[in-house]
């Protein structure tokens, strides 16, 4: 089964213009983003997705390999199918460009749950307590499971809802990293935006609304994200505790 990462890039971001190429300890973060994704073994291939020359000049001065696609893509998931024409390829693990320090092993164990499972789809989540990050903010999405360890439902609100009297439940983080199998991408760009995507703005809710099953790998490792400029210091603070341990 052939394997490729995808990392999708854009210089436009409304909370964060220019993300993947703010500089992390004089990095810039599309790089932290790539050489991280180069120490998973499972990839023949390692592609960064972008639409700006800017950000295709600072991929290629770090020897990455770079796609070129339209400024039109409505999401990430459109960026990646665009890029992977005219390559083969049965697996596609979508690796979010503002996951500088995104450990291997967890990559590794999403591409190993996929060849193992029958779902079109597969995600990650971690505990927030776990994670360090506030469940009530609307930036952390959270994801319910059912008893296989499905998807039923992501959403930027609180969920499940701790009712009083009810049986207490930990939310878990969604961590934006998709497998995808090919055939299936296929289809899901295919499909329009669904009611709940629109509302939540959430892509993997088109997968749900169209029946499509979504494995979440559920994981205790930390996620460093960047979502705004403060999110930098938090991450070269973990760069700092990895560097003295």
């Amino acid at each position: 089964m052939k394997t490729i990462a995808v990392i999708p890039a854009r210089y436009g971001s409304t909370r964060f213009p220019a993300k993947p190429l703010a500089l992390i300890a004089g990095k810039p973060m599309i790089q932290w983003t790539y050489e991280s994704t180069q120490k998973c073994p499972d990839f023949q291939e390692i592609l960064v997705a972008t639409d700006d020359l800017r950000i295709q000049r600072a991929v290629e001065a770090f020897g990455g390999q770079v796609v070129m696609t339209s400024p039109e893509c409505r999401s990430g998931s459109d960026r990646i199918w665009e890029a992977i024409q005219g390559r083969e390829g049965d697996l596609i693990v979508n690796v979010q460009g503002d996951e500088p320090l995104i450990p291997a092993t967890v990559l590794h164990q999403l591409v190993e749950q996929m060849k193992a499972s029958g779902a079109e789809m597969g995600t990650v989540a971690v505990p927030f307590s776990v994670a360090g990050r506030d469940p009530q903010d609307p930036n952390a999405v959270k994801v319910v499971l059912d008893n296989r360890n499905l998807a039923l439902y992501f959403s930027r609100s609180l969920i499940p809802f701790p009712r009083q009297g009810g049986v207490p439940a930990e939310p878990l983080l969604h961590w934006g990293l998709y497998a995808y199998r090919r055939e299936f991408l296929e289809k899901f760009v295919s499909w329009p935006t669904g009611t709940l995507e629109a509302c939540e703005k959430l892509e993997q809710l088109r997968a749900l609304e169209n029946g499509a099953r979504i494995a979440v790998l559920v994981t205790k490792e930390r996620t460093a994200d960047v979502d705004v400029p403060e999110d930098l210091a938090r991450v070269e603070e973990l760069l700092a505790r990895q560097s003295l341990s």
